[in-house]
């Protein structure tokens, strides 16, 4: 799928074309930084215990440096290129994972805003530049609204590829397939005649999903609780290495060949066939086609029956054991890494640091939840127990739960409780 179209340049600084040729590499690195974007940040946020916001932080930090070094070129270079889509796919992720996890956004609200976010960005693009095409981002203003776009589709492809996964209940398995064949649908659609800068960007947006499901899928548990994903069980840290492996590979491959620059690409190629209107009509007809069966898809799934997260109260009923016994099975470093966050929590708790207090409770649940795949399998009747004594834990301070952040006492009950089921 490529992207062509005749537009005037505006005044700034003028260069080769800073974004690769849209060929069959373009697509499978896409999808294998997606993938990355993902995973990544889950080992990142959740297995190191940094936390949700402070991952979001840190790669904002990473985002500008490495985006002022993208800019800073005069054309197109495959490693700090794709370096930057590997960023900005976990910070866009990120992004919509703090609306959603500690704001309580709905994903509906996410997926409408971020779709009024990428208008907006789209609408300006193209009143100050007359094109959204990537063959032609000569210019810095360009370069500014192609990254600035990215971003916002990687957000919103977040956003709209975990509410397709709250309303239908889907695995991540079977949820590749639906971004997957959408992909194959644009792609006919552009090859019959639609306009290419379109079926690109709709391309862009679904690889979002359909990495992020490839990454749930080679990460999650094969054996988990009922309304979470299950996959083959490779971990976050081995799945990023996996395709990080993989994307290093490409990229030195396309160093040596240059066969994603756009002007190496052209002077072995064809040149593109103006489109065809009449064609453009009917594609388009076929993408508003498209998108109502995915609607009525969306909608069916949804009405059939299907495992959803478990209710609250589910775990406050799972059977209660002496001190330290739940835990006896686990490794003792992961135990005393919990009970360390455990209690900074409590003292944070005690001394009316409630800031402190959530931050230490919410790294907490992050380490536990990234130790599921490991130590389950252990005990599945410990791992039980002292998940139910987390879940009211998690209760007051209102994480992943709906209620406001109860008073310090019971704080400290709910923390006293879990260590003492900790040993």
């Amino acid at each position: 799928m490529t992207t062509t179209t005749e537009a005037r340049t505006r005044s700034g600084r003028l260069m080769l074309n800073k974004v690769p040729e849209v060929t069959i590499w373009f697509w499978v690195i896409k999808i294998l930084c997606t993938t990355v974007g993902e995973s990544f940040a889950d080992w990142i946020n959740m297995k190191l215990g940094v936390g949700l916001v402070n991952t979001a932080w840190i790669f904002t930090a990473v985002f500008v440096v490495v985006l002022a070094v993208q800019l800073r070129l005069k054309r197109y270079v495959p490693f700090p290129y794709w370096l930057t889509v590997v960023v900005v796919s976990v910070t866009g992720t990120l992004y919509t994972d703090i609306l959603t996890d500690q704001l309580n956004v709905p994903l509906w609200i996410s997926s409408a805003v971020f779709s009024v976010l990428l208008a907006v960005v789209f609408g300006v693009w193209w009143l100050r530049e007359r094109t959204l095409s990537i063959h032609s981002v000569t210019t810095l203003p360009r370069e500014s609204f192609y990254w600035l776009a990215v971003l916002v589709t990687f957000a919103l492809g977040t956003a709209t590829g975990d509410w397709t996964l709250e309303l239908t209940g889907w695995s991540p398995g079977a949820s590749v397939m639906l971004p997957l064949g959408l992909i194959a649908a644009i792609t006919a659609l552009w090859k019959f005649g639609a306009n290419p800068v379109l079926s690109f960007w709709l391309a862009y947006i679904l690889t979002r999903p359909l990495g992020a499901n490839i990454g749930d899928w080679l990460a999650s548990p094969k054996v988990a609780q009922p309304g979470e994903p299950t996959g083959l069980a490779l971990g976050t840290f081995t799945t990023s290495l996996i395709f990080l492996s993989l994307i290093l590979a490409t990229v030195a491959y396309l160093t040596v060949t240059r066969s994603d620059v756009t002007e190496t690409h052209e002077a072995t190629h064809a040149a593109h066939v103006t489109g065809d209107p009449r064609k453009e009509h009917v594609a388009l007809a076929g993408f508003g086609l498209l998108a109502v069966v995915t609607t009525g898809l969306l909608v069916w799934a949804h009405s059939q029956p299907h495992v959803g997260p478990a209710p609250e109260t589910d775990n406050t009923s799972a059977v209660q054991m002496a001190p330290g016994v739940a835990v006896k099975k686990f490794p003792p470093a992961k135990v005393a890494a919990l009970r360390t966050l455990a209690s900074t929590s409590l003292k944070d708790a005690r001394s009316g640091n409630a800031k402190g207090a959530h931050a230490a409770a919410q790294s907490l649940r992050d380490l536990w939840d990234a130790d599921q795949a490991s130590l389950q399998p252990l005990d599945q009747t410990g791992w039980t127990s002292i998940d139910a004594q987390m879940d009211k834990v998690l209760k007051t301070f209102g994480i992943d739960h709906s209620n406001p952040p109860m008073a310090p006492a019971q704080q400290e009950k709910e923390l006293n409780a879990l260590l003492t089921d900790m040993g």
